[in-house]
């Protein structure tokens, strides 16, 4: 008799049962649906209008040759079509926050011959690129260590980079500008860097500087665009780019910029606010390249 309590209860049930599931699939269906058509719009906001806006039209215009392979946007062609006008010297790069290693700045980098150094305060995300089987030994070296303005030199000169390399990057979201700050020592070529795309162009605002504090997923994070500008102006460095989506802004230095990119080289110019909104993944899972 119990047994046939259960049984009675679960049959009276599954028509509730099956409606709730049909609903689940329904609310997939609906939030797929959703995503194809945010995609389809970011693609054409992308690939048919940008160019024939009088902003992004100039050539000479970073964006105009952005592409996505392994980075959150389309930093990786931003970065590639730098160097084709600057071109390379050792080839090494410097990234600071890489995540899982998979979608950063510089793992494109890798499958192209170049070497560098990958800080991460996460453990376990270095553990899963220590699994790659592509890379020789000395391709890249990698720490895990949370990086402050106070310790960041002490560990780039631990770790063995060079005090010119051509490539940094810095995107450790709430302290990143004075992460930089810190680097005074070092001469990178090219330097990547997140700023707060929340605050406006003529705005020179950081952070109240505390060391051993993350980001709280607010805009109290990070800098402005114009900060960064005039940082990197004292560090000998033009402001030449960001991206679209108003992630990261992109730093030449100054013996090096030329007439290579569109001038004046001001926040007021080159800032992008915040478009989280086209932010998509077009070409699928992302993934490793073999290192050739």
């Amino acid at each position: 008799m119990p047994n046939q309590n259960w049984l009675t209860k679960l049959l009276t049930r599954i028509p509730l049962l099956r409606e709730m599931r049909q609903t689940r699939d329904e609310v997939r269906q609906l939030l797929a649906e959703i995503r194809m058509e945010r995609t389809a719009r970011a693609v054409q906001f992308f690939d048919f209008q940008l160019n024939d806006h009088p902003r992004y039209g100039d050539p000479r215009r970073l964006y105009v040759h952005a592409f996505q392979v392994n980075s959150q946007n389309g930093e990786d062609g931003m970065i590639r079509e730098i160097f084709r006008r600057i071109g390379t010297t050792d080839r090494v790069f410097v990234e600071v926050g890489i995540g899982d290693g998979r979608e950063n700045n510089t793992a494109f980098l890798l499958s192209q011959n170049w070497t560098g150094f990958w800080i991460d305060g996460n453990e376990k995300f270095l553990k899963k690129v220590r699994d790659r089987k592509d890379l020789p030994a000395g391709t890249l070296k990698l720490r895990a260590a949370y990086v402050s303005r106070e310790n960041i030199t002490g560990l780039f000169s631990e770790m063995g980079v060079p005090r010119e390399f051509d490539l940094l990057s810095l995107d450790i979201d709430q302290n990143t500008y004075y992460a930089w700050q810190g680097l005074a020592g070092y001469h990178p070529r090219v330097v990547v860097i997140e700023y707060n795309a929340a605050l406006p162009p003529d705005l020179d605002w950081k952070v109240r500087y505390e060391p051993e504090k993350v980001c709280d997923g607010t805009i109290n994070s990070g800098a402005s665009l114009k900060a960064l500008e005039n940082l990197g102006r004292q560090f000998g460095y033009c402001l030449v780019g960001c991206d679209i989506i108003g992630v990261n802004a992109f730093f030449v230095r100054s013996d090096l910029v030329a007439n290579y990119f569109v001038e004046p080289f001001t926040a007021e110019n080159h800032h992008e606010p915040v478009r989280t909104t086209l932010l998509h993944r077009r070409n699928g899972h992302v993934a490793f390249l073999d290192r050739p």
